[in-house]
């Protein structure tokens, strides 16, 4: 049998990057027998509509297979959640997945890397570096439906930003700017390494191209959707894009100056 993940790359004019690599949520026919949990709880710790979001006039990576086949955001070793200790105390996998389907896995993450690897080498070799958005959400109603919401704690944007060379810090404050106000004035709780601070892929990719690229790991609180039900707020998730169509502007404004 050969396993399949599912993944788009849509390439443009621009040294810019948004990637959604936790939107999926199919999860190949092979596996299905070895799933042990539900998909309403599969989706809960998914990124539905992520890839929504990275719909933004530039370079696009979007996953359409569920982080629990295969998680792009973690290191190989990790990557398929083998014990509940990877996956917020879930079991994931009736009983234990063979060899030769692990194998394949593992095999398609060094493919995907490879390949993505690839494409920001190329965007480097165009224009001299690249900017990656990468884009997930979280949830913030963990202890159930009726939970209260910590605003304290649970900001509406977090920014991850631990693996960027410094040379990036004045083009991440001009991204946390234009990100905590709206076009319409609402000020927005943007705050920077609260919650996350970046995932593997952007320690990976920080590591393989230094200071040739900055990625702002971006996670939306999960207020644009109900996170127990998968409900949209249709309003609330055009707000966020609207947000991120907007600093795409300020990176453009940032290079035509640096040039």
């Amino acid at each position: 049998m050969s396993l399949t993940y599912r993944y788009q790359f849509e390439n443009y004019d621009s040294p810019f990057w948004a990637f959604a690599i936790h939107d999926g949520h199919q999860v190949d026919a092979h596996l299905m027998p070895y799933i042990n949990i539900a998909d309403e709880e599969r989706l809960r710790e998914e990124d539905p509509y992520t890839a929504i979001l990275a719909e933004l006039p530039c370079n696009r990576f979007v996953s359409g297979t569920s982080r629990f086949q295969l998680d792009l955001n973690r290191k190989r070793e990790d990557a398929i959640y083998l014990t509940p200790e990877q996956s917020w105390g879930m079991r994931v996998w009736r009983t234990d997945l063979p060899n030769e389907l692990k194998d394949q896995l593992y095999a398609v993450y060094d493919g995907i890397y490879d390949e993505i690897s690839q494409a920001i080498q190329r965007t480097i070799d165009r224009y001299g570096y690249f900017i990656m958005y990468d884009i997930h959400s979280y949830n913030m109603r963990r202890g159930g439906a009726e939970t209260s919401l910590n605003n304290a704690t649970d900001p509406q944007i977090n920014i991850g930003t631990q693996h960027n060379h410094k040379k990036w810090r004045t083009l991440t404050d001009q991204v946390l700017e234009a990100l905590q106000t709206g076009k319409d004035g609402q000020v927005y709780d943007v705050r920077e390494n609260v919650k996350f601070k970046g995932g593997f892929l952007s320690a990976y990719l920080n590591d393989k191209f230094g200071d040739k690229g900055c990625i702002f790991s971006i996670e939306f609180r999960k207020d644009f959707m109900d996170e127990w039900t998968g409900e949209v707020f249709p309003q609330k998730l055009q707000e966020y894009k609207q947000l991120l169509l907007h600093s795409i502007g300020t990176l453009e404004n940032y290079f035509a100056y640096e040039r």
